[in-house]
Protein backbone atom coordinates (compact mmCIF):
# COMPACT_ATOMS: atom_id res chain seq x y z
CA UNK A 1 0.00 0.00 0.00
CA UNK A 2 1.16 3.48 -0.49
CA UNK A 3 0.93 5.84 2.42
CA UNK A 4 0.14 9.10 2.36
CA UNK A 5 3.38 11.32 3.81
CA UNK A 6 0.34 13.63 5.83
CA UNK A 7 -0.59 9.94 7.16
CA UNK A 8 0.20 9.64 11.36
CA UNK A 9 2.87 7.32 12.28
CA UNK A 10 0.64 5.77 15.25
CA UNK A 11 -1.76 5.23 11.97
CA UNK A 12 1.04 3.53 9.63
CA UNK A 13 1.61 1.23 13.05
CA UNK A 14 -2.02 0.47 13.09
CA UNK A 15 -1.96 -0.62 9.34
CA UNK A 16 1.41 -2.48 10.02
CA UNK A 17 -1.19 -4.39 12.54
CA UNK A 18 -3.86 -4.88 10.14
CA UNK A 19 -1.97 -6.41 7.73
CA UNK A 20 -0.50 -8.87 10.22
CA UNK A 21 -3.52 -9.92 11.02
CA UNK A 22 -5.06 -10.51 7.55
CA UNK A 23 -6.11 -7.37 5.97
CA UNK A 24 -5.73 -5.97 3.02
CA UNK A 25 -5.83 -2.37 2.54
CA UNK A 26 -5.79 0.72 -0.04
CA UNK A 27 -6.08 4.32 1.22
CA UNK A 28 -8.61 6.29 0.28
CA UNK A 29 -9.51 9.70 0.68
CA UNK A 30 -12.74 10.48 2.34
CA UNK A 31 -14.46 14.33 1.53
CA UNK A 32 -14.09 15.01 4.90
CA UNK A 33 -11.08 17.10 5.92
CA UNK A 34 -9.54 14.02 7.72
CA UNK A 35 -7.96 10.82 5.87
CA UNK A 36 -9.34 7.32 6.45
CA UNK A 37 -7.98 3.77 5.02
CA UNK A 38 -10.70 1.45 3.63
CA UNK A 39 -10.27 -2.19 4.79
CA UNK A 40 -10.83 -5.32 3.40
CA UNK A 41 -10.63 -8.70 5.17
CA UNK A 42 -9.45 -11.11 2.24
CA UNK A 43 -11.44 -14.80 2.06
CA UNK A 44 -9.27 -16.87 4.09
CA UNK A 45 -9.57 -14.40 7.13
CA UNK A 46 -13.13 -14.31 6.78
CA UNK A 47 -13.78 -18.21 6.48
CA UNK A 48 -11.56 -18.47 9.72
CA UNK A 49 -13.53 -16.12 11.42
CA UNK A 50 -16.74 -17.11 10.87
CA UNK A 51 -15.81 -20.78 11.31
CA UNK A 52 -16.88 -21.25 14.92
CA UNK A 53 -19.96 -20.12 13.63
CA UNK A 54 -20.72 -22.62 10.70
CA UNK A 55 -22.17 -25.91 10.67
CA UNK A 56 -21.13 -26.12 6.59
CA UNK A 57 -18.68 -23.73 4.83
CA UNK A 58 -19.89 -20.32 2.63
CA UNK A 59 -19.39 -20.24 -0.99
CA UNK A 60 -16.71 -18.36 -2.85
CA UNK A 61 -20.01 -15.86 -3.74
CA UNK A 62 -20.80 -15.54 -0.04
CA UNK A 63 -17.64 -14.83 1.06
CA UNK A 64 -16.92 -12.06 -1.66
CA UNK A 65 -20.41 -10.58 -0.24
CA UNK A 66 -19.47 -10.47 3.07
CA UNK A 67 -16.43 -8.83 2.23
CA UNK A 68 -18.16 -5.88 0.30
CA UNK A 69 -21.12 -5.90 3.03
CA UNK A 70 -17.98 -5.40 5.79
CA UNK A 71 -16.32 -2.52 3.33
CA UNK A 72 -19.90 -0.92 3.19
CA UNK A 73 -20.00 -1.20 6.38
CA UNK A 74 -16.37 0.38 7.91
CA UNK A 75 -16.92 3.00 5.36
CA UNK A 76 -20.57 4.14 6.25
CA UNK A 77 -19.29 4.09 9.88
CA UNK A 78 -16.97 6.34 9.87
CA UNK A 79 -19.48 8.74 8.95
CA UNK A 80 -23.00 7.39 10.39
CA UNK A 81 -23.42 5.76 13.62
CA UNK A 82 -24.80 2.44 12.36
CA UNK A 83 -22.50 0.25 15.10
CA UNK A 84 -21.15 1.05 18.63
CA UNK A 85 -18.33 -1.54 17.36
CA UNK A 86 -14.82 -0.31 15.43
CA UNK A 87 -13.42 -3.60 15.33
CA UNK A 88 -13.76 -5.33 11.80
CA UNK A 89 -12.40 -8.77 13.51
CA UNK A 90 -15.50 -8.09 15.77
CA UNK A 91 -17.79 -6.88 13.79
CA UNK A 92 -16.99 -9.70 11.60
CA UNK A 93 -18.11 -12.08 14.39
CA UNK A 94 -20.44 -10.41 16.42
CA UNK A 95 -22.88 -9.08 13.27
CA UNK A 96 -22.19 -11.31 10.66
CA UNK A 97 -21.03 -14.59 12.56
CA UNK A 98 -24.36 -14.17 14.65
CA UNK A 99 -26.15 -13.52 12.10
CA UNK A 100 -25.22 -16.31 10.21
CA UNK A 101 -25.57 -18.86 12.64
CA UNK A 102 -29.14 -18.28 13.17
CA UNK A 103 -29.67 -18.10 9.25
CA UNK A 104 -28.26 -22.14 9.62
CA UNK A 105 -30.73 -23.09 12.22
CA UNK A 106 -33.63 -21.63 10.64
CA UNK A 107 -32.89 -22.72 7.16
CA UNK A 108 -30.76 -26.14 7.92
CA UNK A 109 -29.61 -28.29 5.17
CA UNK A 110 -29.67 -26.74 1.19
CA UNK A 111 -29.28 -23.01 1.32
CA UNK A 112 -30.60 -22.52 -2.27
CA UNK A 113 -34.23 -24.21 -1.18
CA UNK A 114 -35.01 -21.90 1.74
CA UNK A 115 -37.76 -19.79 0.82
CA UNK A 116 -40.41 -17.44 2.25
CA UNK A 117 -40.57 -14.13 3.54
CA UNK A 118 -38.36 -13.07 6.58
CA UNK A 119 -39.25 -9.58 8.12
CA UNK A 120 -36.11 -8.56 10.40
CA UNK A 121 -37.57 -5.92 12.88
CA UNK A 122 -35.51 -2.90 13.83
CA UNK A 123 -32.92 -3.73 11.39
CA UNK A 124 -30.22 -0.75 11.83
CA UNK A 125 -26.88 -1.98 10.24
CA UNK A 126 -29.04 -4.97 8.51
CA UNK A 127 -28.34 -7.59 11.21
CA UNK A 128 -29.32 -10.57 11.20
CA UNK A 129 -31.70 -9.85 7.66
CA UNK A 130 -28.94 -9.01 5.25
CA UNK A 131 -26.20 -11.79 6.17
CA UNK A 132 -29.26 -14.23 6.51
CA UNK A 133 -30.09 -13.45 2.96
CA UNK A 134 -26.77 -13.52 1.73
CA UNK A 135 -26.63 -17.29 3.75
CA UNK A 136 -30.62 -18.13 2.18
CA UNK A 137 -30.87 -16.07 -1.38
CA UNK A 138 -34.06 -16.95 -2.28
CA UNK A 139 -35.57 -15.62 0.84
CA UNK A 140 -38.17 -12.46 0.56
CA UNK A 141 -36.81 -10.05 2.80
CA UNK A 142 -38.22 -6.97 4.51
CA UNK A 143 -36.16 -4.86 6.71
CA UNK A 144 -38.07 -2.77 8.82
CA UNK A 145 -36.36 0.33 9.94
CA UNK A 146 -37.41 3.33 11.62
CA UNK A 147 -34.30 5.70 11.65
CA UNK A 148 -33.86 7.64 8.01
CA UNK A 149 -29.56 7.41 7.60
CA UNK A 150 -29.54 3.40 8.71
CA UNK A 151 -32.63 2.85 6.01
CA UNK A 152 -30.40 4.77 3.34
CA UNK A 153 -27.23 2.46 3.90
CA UNK A 154 -29.36 -0.52 4.35
CA UNK A 155 -30.45 0.25 0.63
CA UNK A 156 -26.71 0.87 -0.26
CA UNK A 157 -25.99 -2.46 0.87
CA UNK A 158 -28.96 -4.52 -1.38
CA UNK A 159 -28.00 -1.99 -4.40
CA UNK A 160 -24.35 -2.55 -3.96
CA UNK A 161 -24.35 -6.42 -3.56
CA UNK A 162 -27.15 -6.80 -6.42
CA UNK A 163 -29.36 -8.42 -3.92
CA UNK A 164 -33.06 -9.22 -5.12
CA UNK A 165 -36.08 -9.65 -3.44
CA UNK A 166 -35.21 -7.17 -0.58
CA UNK A 167 -38.06 -4.46 0.69
CA UNK A 168 -36.54 -1.81 3.12
CA UNK A 169 -39.71 -0.39 5.06
CA UNK A 170 -38.71 3.19 6.81
CA UNK A 171 -40.98 3.85 9.39
CA UNK A 172 -42.14 1.79 13.03
CA UNK A 173 -42.75 -1.42 12.59
CA UNK A 174 -46.34 -0.93 13.68
CA UNK A 175 -47.19 1.09 10.32
CA UNK A 176 -46.32 -2.10 8.64
CA UNK A 177 -49.47 -3.15 6.97
CA UNK A 178 -47.27 -5.82 4.30
CA UNK A 179 -47.64 -9.48 4.18
CA UNK A 180 -46.81 -10.90 7.78
CA UNK A 181 -43.99 -12.59 8.10
CA UNK A 182 -43.01 -16.69 7.96
CA UNK A 183 -39.37 -15.88 10.34
CA UNK A 184 -39.23 -12.49 12.18
CA UNK A 185 -36.12 -11.72 13.45
CA UNK A 186 -35.02 -9.38 16.40
CA UNK A 187 -31.82 -8.07 17.69
CA UNK A 188 -29.97 -6.11 19.55
CA UNK A 189 -32.96 -3.50 19.58
CA UNK A 190 -34.31 -0.62 22.17
CA UNK A 191 -37.17 -1.12 24.23
CA UNK A 192 -37.30 -4.60 24.08
CA UNK A 193 -40.20 -4.81 25.73
CA UNK A 194 -42.15 -2.57 24.01
CA UNK A 195 -40.30 -4.02 20.64
CA UNK A 196 -40.91 -8.09 21.05
CA UNK A 197 -44.89 -7.89 21.40
CA UNK A 198 -44.54 -6.09 18.00
CA UNK A 199 -41.88 -8.40 16.73
CA UNK A 200 -44.92 -11.43 18.03
CA UNK A 201 -47.77 -9.53 15.92
CA UNK A 202 -45.91 -9.38 12.67
CA UNK A 203 -45.18 -13.47 13.05
CA UNK A 204 -48.16 -15.47 10.22
CA UNK A 205 -49.76 -18.34 11.47
CA UNK A 206 -47.08 -21.42 11.76
CA UNK A 207 -44.59 -18.81 11.59
CA UNK A 208 -40.98 -18.82 13.84
CA UNK A 209 -39.91 -15.72 16.23
CA UNK A 210 -36.11 -16.23 16.18
CA UNK A 211 -34.30 -13.52 18.70
CA UNK A 212 -30.54 -12.88 19.41
CA UNK A 213 -30.77 -12.00 23.13
CA UNK A 214 -28.94 -12.32 26.30
CA UNK A 215 -29.47 -15.17 28.10
CA UNK A 216 -30.93 -13.59 30.84
CA UNK A 217 -33.69 -11.98 28.88
CA UNK A 218 -34.87 -15.33 27.41
CA UNK A 219 -37.53 -15.94 30.53
CA UNK A 220 -38.88 -12.28 29.64
CA UNK A 221 -39.79 -12.98 26.12
CA UNK A 222 -41.45 -16.36 27.16
CA UNK A 223 -43.77 -13.91 29.15
CA UNK A 224 -44.19 -11.24 26.56
CA UNK A 225 -44.64 -13.56 23.69
CA UNK A 226 -46.64 -16.34 25.83
CA UNK A 227 -48.27 -17.46 22.39
CA UNK A 228 -46.33 -19.04 21.18
CA UNK A 229 -43.83 -22.58 21.66
CA UNK A 230 -40.10 -21.85 23.08
CA UNK A 231 -37.37 -24.02 22.27
CA UNK A 232 -34.60 -24.04 24.68
CA UNK A 233 -32.27 -21.51 23.68
CA UNK A 234 -29.01 -21.73 21.75
CA UNK A 235 -25.82 -20.28 22.85
CA UNK A 236 -23.70 -18.67 20.31
CA UNK A 237 -20.43 -19.51 19.85
CA UNK A 238 -17.48 -17.09 21.11
CA UNK A 239 -20.19 -15.66 23.12
CA UNK A 240 -20.32 -16.54 27.50
CA UNK A 241 -24.27 -14.86 27.40
CA UNK A 242 -25.91 -14.65 24.01
CA UNK A 243 -28.24 -16.84 22.80
CA UNK A 244 -30.62 -17.69 19.66
CA UNK A 245 -33.93 -18.08 21.14
CA UNK A 246 -37.06 -19.65 19.16
CA UNK A 247 -40.77 -19.37 19.37
CA UNK A 248 -43.59 -20.93 16.83
CA UNK A 249 -46.63 -19.56 16.47
CA UNK A 250 -49.08 -21.13 17.81
CA UNK A 251 -51.72 -20.06 15.31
Amino acid sequence: MRVLQSQPIWERARMSILRARGFGADALVSHQPHIYNRLRMDASRIAAELGPFLSAPLTEAQIAAVSSYMDLLLRWNARVNLTAIRDPNEMLTRHFGESIFAAQYLFPGSQAAASGHLIDLGSGAGFPGLPIKIWAPELRVTLIESNQKKATFLREVVRSLKLTGVEVFVGRAESYVGDRGDVVTLRAVERFEQALPTAAGLVAPGGRLALLIGGAQFERAEQLAAGFKWEKPVAIPLSEARVLAFGSHAG
